[in-house]
C-alpha cells in the first residue's frame, strides 16, 4: 500500500510538471503570434504598473518638495550676499559723491593761489553748522594756532562769504555775509558807475530775495543791473579786490540818483564745506 501511495504521488508529480511545461510553451507561443499579451499577463502587467504608479507618485512629490526648499534655501542665502553687496556699492558711491565734490572744491580753491597774491591764505573745513542759525554762521576747523585771526575775510571760489568773528585755538566761527544782524556785513565794497567807482557798505540781507542790500553810497552816480560788486579794501582789514555779487536792482530818489543797490551772492552760504581765510601779508 505505501508502495502504491508512492507511485501514485509521483505520477501526479509528473503529470503537474507535463501541464507546466505546456502552459510555458503555450503561453511563449501564443505571445510570439499575437500583439497582445494574454489576459492573465496583462492583467499582472496593469497590477504591476498600477502598484509602480500609486508607490512613485508619493515619493515624487517628497522628492519634488526636498527639491523646491533646497533651491529656495540656496536662493534666500544668494539674495542676502548679493543685497549685502549692493549696500555696500551704495556706501562707497555716496562715499565717492561726497569725496569727488570735496576735491573739486579743493582744486577750485587751490586755483585762487595764482590770483591772491597780496596776502596769506588758510584753508579749512567746515565742521560745524546749526538749523536755528543757518544763515548767519559756521565754525572750521582751523583756529589761533593756525594764525586765525578775528575780522578776516572768509571766501570760497565763487567769493567772499563772511568774516572771522571768534577765534579758539583749534577752531573759529565765521560770521557770514548773509547775517542780517547789525554791523555783521559792513564790508567796504564798490561797483563801477558811468562815471566811475562808486563805493559803499553791504548793509543787510534780504532772505526772501536772497540778495545783499549796498548802502551809503558816495556818489550820486547811475548803475546799472550787471555790474559786479567788489570789495574796494577800505577798513583795513579786507583785500581790495573780492568779488561780491553782481547788482539785480536799484532803488532811488525822484531824480534817478541810485540809493541803495540790491546784489545777488557770488557765493551759494547755504552749501559750503570748504573755505579759505585771508590775511596781510
Amino acid at each position: 500500500m505505501q508502495k502504491l501511495f508512492s507511485s501514485r504521488n509521483l505520477v501526479i508529480l509528473v503529470i503537474c510538471l507535463v501541464l507546466s511545461l505546456g502552459l510555458i510553451t503555450g503561453t511563449v507561443a501564443i505571445r510570439n503570434k499575437r500583439a497582445t499579451p494574454p489576459i492573465i499577463q496583462r492583467i499582472g502587467n496593469d497590477i504591476a504598473g498600477f502598484g509602480n504608479q500609486t508607490l512613485g507618485f508619493p515619493v515624487g512629490i517628497v522628492d519634488g518638495f526636498f527639491a523646491n526648499t533646497n533651491d529656495l534655501l540656496n536662493t534666500y542665502h544668494e539674495n542676502r550676499i548679493l543685497k549685502g553687496k549692493v549696500d555696500q556699492i551704495e556706501a562707497t558711491q555716496t562715499k565717492n559723491a561726497a569725496l569727488s565734490s570735496e576735491n573739486q572744491q579743493l582744486k577750485r580753491q587751490l586755483k585762487m593761489d595764482k590770483t591772491l597774491t597780496d596776502y596769506t591764505k588758510v584753508n579749512a573745513s567746515v565742521i560745524a553748522r546749526t538749523p536755528s542759525n543757518w544763515q548767519q554762521q559756521l565754525v572750521i576747523n582751523k583756529g589761533k594756532l593756525n594764525g586765525i585771526q578775528k575780522n578776516m575775510p572768509v571766501i570760497v571760489n565763487q567769493g567772499l562769504i563772511g568774516r572771522i568773528s571768534e577765534v579758539n585755538d583749534t577752531n573759529s566761527k565765521v560770521e557770514l555775509i548773509t547775517d542780517s544782524g547789525d554791523g555783521a556785513n559792513r564790508f567796504a565794497v564798490e561797483v563801477a558807475g558811468e562815471k566811475g567807482p562808486v563805493d559803499g557798505l553791504i548793509s543787510g540781507y534780504n532772505n526772501a530775495n536772497n540778495e545783499l542790500e549796498m548802502g551809503s553810497l558816495t556818489s550820486k552816480d547811475k548803475i546799472k543791473k550787471g555790474a559786479k560788486v567788489m570789495t574796494n579794501g577800505l577798513g583795513g582789514t579786507t583785500p581790495k579786490g573780492l568779488y561780491v555779487g553782481k547788482v539785480t536792482g536799484i532803488s532811488g530818489a525822484a531824480n534817478g540818483i541810485s540809493e541803495q543797490i540790491n546784489i545777488k551772492p557770488a557765493a551759494d552760504t547755504r552749501s559750503i564745506d570748504v573755505v579759505s581765510v585771508l590775511g596781510k601779508k
